[in-house]
């Protein structure tokens, strides 16, 4: 039997995702990786909730373990009796509609395991492409990736590497056993992250440094633009294989990332503070109070306080324990759920001029019940500010953001969207604020519509051309 998660449309949501997380751990002395994979792969939960797996190589072969669910929901205690001391591992959230059990990375083929984080833009020619020689299982750019990866082996590691980065377009980090080594590389732009650290004992490399972190493991640096690395008597030989212009996802600091997380060499805690000391400057506002909408924009929420001397306060409580909102058909069921997530504290917000602080704004139908719920518990004013510019267009990098149509900043003006907020203001943070705070080059496609890569541009015409036919 098939098992298969249903992922509700996308309009019914307002959250972001990214599709996963991904771990590889070698030992030096030859223990056993798997609990440490487990550890890494509970740090990386937040990027992906849907599925986790994770394969060791032992003795000769790769033993694949992967589950739906939760990373503690998905493996049995025996799945961790493994003993191999090399392995990789994957938390993931898929942008499709639905999840099987053959869409769970990590992908095996024969001697070769690969995990992915990031998308193909180009994904349904090479699938096609593929299906001449192959009958795929699932709709998994892992397992695309692992085919063009066996199928070039002969000519060394370095030559199939590069192979896959002539042939794909898109964003993308990987890990990988291969012939019982570990392989980690990363696109040509470097959009999705990919770090690197290493002990007296272990070697790792991870999509955030928590999954670092929480294995005591240092943090030693970042993949750069299209690089390889190969572990080789336990040591990180890495080449440059295909390097462009970097263009790092600006999502990462904004929402995706820890904030304990260090990536391409920058604290994504004080990233987000700049963010909100540069949207306090950009974006004044008279108030009595600042409250971030949780959990991501707290830190930023902190920065503009300190920045404008408004005091900050907790004026919205999560509840902890309510899973990502499920589909909802009508605006009540919906302001409900809202409810059910997010709780006012009336002795904060009431009869005060209130700033709510969040990360993002994507179709913002949950933002407005919030607005509504705040001035339900007697806010006198509701001011909103934002830590990223208006999204006006889709990702092809792994955001799960798919249409034009369904992102509010492109259908309407900032006007527009604060009178359907309710908001009595609405203030974005400027994309030169946003570089200047993140202080790397960064890729602003869904921003601005500058698409890092040319299958990207291709797909981004084409999507609006098919929309504004279908009206």
């Amino acid at each position: 039997m098939v098992i298969r998660i249903m992922r509700p449309h996308s309009e019914d949501f307002e959250e972001k995702h990214e599709e996963c997380g991904l771990v590889a751990i070698y030992s030096k002395k030859g223990k056993p990786v798997a609990q440490l994979i487990y550890r890494a792969l509970m740090a990386l939960q937040h990027r992906g909730q849907d599925a986790a797996g994770f394969a060791i190589f032992e003795n000769g072969k790769i033993e694949v373990r992967k589950g739906l669910g939760l990373v503690n929901e998905a493996f049995k205690i025996e799945d961790f009796d493994l003993l191999g001391p090399i392995g990789i591992g994957h938390t993931r959230y898929p942008t499709a509609g639905l999840i099987t059990k053959a869409e769970i990375h990590p992908f095996v083929n024969d001697d070769v395991a690969i995990a992915h984080n990031g998308h193909l833009a180009n994904y349904k020619l090479i699938k096609k492409d593929i299906e001449k020689r192959h009958t795929l299982v699932g709709t998994s750019d892992s397992e695309v990736i692992s085919i063009l990866l066996k199928e070039n082996l002969s000519g060394g590691i370095d030559k199939a590497v590069g192979k896959i980065m002539d042939a794909i377009d898109g964003a993308y980090s990987n890990v990988g056993i291969v012939q019982g080594k570990i392989i980690a590389f990363r696109d040509p732009h470097a959009i999705r992250p990919l770090v690197y650290g290493e002990n007296q004992d272990y070697i790792c490399f991870a999509s955030e440094t928590t999954a670092l972190d929480i294995n005591n493991i240092g943090y030693s640096g970042d993949l750069g633009p299209g690089e390889l690395a190969v572990i080789e008597n336990g040591k990180i030989v890495k080449k440059t294989i295909k390097k462009q212009e970097p263009r790092h996802c600006m999502f990462e600091y904004v929402y995706f990332a820890r904030p304990d997380s260090v990536i391409n060499k920058l604290s994504v805690l004080e990233v987000r503070k700049k963010l909100g000391q540069t949207l306090a400057r950009e974006q004044p506002v008279k108030a009595d109070v600042i409250v971030p909408i949780p959990d991501t924009a707290r830190t930023a929420a902190g920065a503009f306080s300190k920045e404008s001397g408004i005091m900050m306060d907790e004026g919205l409580i999560k509840n902890r324990y309510i899973g990502r909102t499920f589909i909802m058909p009508s605006q009540d069921k919906r302001k409900a759920a809202v409810s059910l997530k997010l709780n006012p504290v009336k002795s904060v917000v009431s009869g005060k001029r209130v700033v709510l602080i969040d990360d993002s704004i994507v179709r913002g139908t949950t933002l407005r019940e919030i607005v509504s719920l705040v001035r339900g518990a007697g806010a006198k004013e509701v001011h909103l500010r934002i830590t990223c510019p208006p999204l006006i267009a889709p990702c092809f990098y792994g955001v799960d953001m798919a249409t034009y149509k369904e992102l509010i900043a492109n259908n309407k003006s900032v006007e527009e969207i604060r009178k359907f907020l309710g908001a009595d203001s609405l203030g974005y943070i400027s994309i030169s604020g946003l570089k200047k705070a993140i202080g790397l080059p960064v890729c602003t496609g869904c921003l601005n519509e500058e698409y890092v890569t040319p299958y990207a541009k291709k797909l981004a015409l084409e999507k609006r051309d098919d929309e504004a036919f279908c009206g």
